[in-house]
């Protein structure tokens, strides 16, 4: 049997060893499933009172109860210490891509390459579900890997975008189709055949890049709705109308239109940011997307409405 068949076959009989990086919002409720399919799930994370919490069945994560913590234990366990790396056959890569001057900030997807590097080994997948701009993946993590493995042939690299609302569905992710993505053909099958044992839906894109926009247009597409609806609550406001009254009417229409409702801001974690990703990309190859800082700037003087 060859080691691209026993990688395989590792999946098929549930006896793979998964390395999650990152016990956040998104790493967390995805240990949680894949334990629950039967897999060894280890855990990594560089925030030692996690992992703390983790071994106690704690809770830090709203909606996932302490009972759930207890699945990632049967099998695996959670550490701080790198070194584990070299036993899993599948890594799959969680942490936060924050901004940083108002520009993606990719510290912590550099210096988690940079501390599992020397543990990694021929015939392992490493898959990115940090969101960023298109290209990360091929260019950051790729590119480094590349210096020791064939990718494609002895490693298997992809990118498959996080879809958690946060306090809405991490118990049920399996439910939400999964996108899938590889660096070569070779790539994509392995990745999608691991995804498949837990979600329900997978949907393959064409290539890393495609997957990577995807994600950071699904939440370009929120913001710059929720942009449009607070900009038509100011107009509403200033004719004296109910906003609420006029969403109730318009969204009777049975095509063409998906209501959003006007709020302070836009909230939350990926929304805020992830636009910036696209941005930032788009200005490197001469193009600005005006929709992205326009959908901000709403976004933002609806607070200072709120306030006045």
């Amino acid at each position: 049997m060859s080691n691209i068949k026993k990688l395989s076959n590792l999946i098929v009989t549930n006896k793979a060893t998964v390395g999650i990086i990152g016990l956040g919002y998104v790493g967390l409720p995805l240990s949680i499933l894949l334990s629950k399919i039967g897999f060894k799930v280890v855990g990594f994370d560089i925030d030692k009172k996690k992992i703390k919490k983790i071994k106690s069945n704690t809770s830090y994560i709203d909606r996932i109860s302490n009972q759930a913590l207890k699945k990632i234990q049967k099998k695996g366990f959670c550490t701080s210490k790198f070194s584990y790396i070299s036993q899993c056959d599948f890594i799959i890569i969680c942490v936060p891509t924050p901004l940083k001057k108002n520009k993606p900030n990719l510290s912590y997807l550099k210096s988690t390459i940079k501390n599992i590097n020397k543990y990694l080994r021929p015939f392992q997948a490493i898959i990115l579900e940090s969101t960023s701009y298109p290209g990360t993946t091929r260019e950051i993590l790729a590119k480094n890997i590349s210096k020791k493995f064939k990718l494609g042939k002895n490693f298997f690299i992809g990118f498959s975008s996080e879809r958690i609302n946060p306090g809405y569905n991490e118990n049920s992710i399996k439910s939400i189709p999964k996108v899938v993505s590889g660096y070569s053909v070779e790539c994509l099958k392995i990745i999608k055949k691991f995804y498949k044992k837990s979600f329900k839906t997978v949907v393959p894109a064409k290539n890393l890049e495609i997957a990577e926009f995807s994600k950071l247009l699904e939440n370009i597409y929120r913001s710059v709705n929720i942009g449009f609806v607070n900009e038509m609550k100011l107009v509403a406001d200033k004719m004296n109308l109910d906003i609420f009254e006029i969403l109730k009417i318009a969204k009777t229409k049975p095509y063409g239109f998906n209501p959003f409702d006007p709020g302070p801001g836009v909230g939350g974690h990926c929304i805020p940011i992830d636009p910036n990703y696209l941005y930032w990309k788009a200005q490197k190859i001469g193009i600005k997307p005006k929709f992205i800082k326009l959908s901000e700037k709403v976004n933002l003087d609806i607070l200072k409405f709120i306030v006045s």
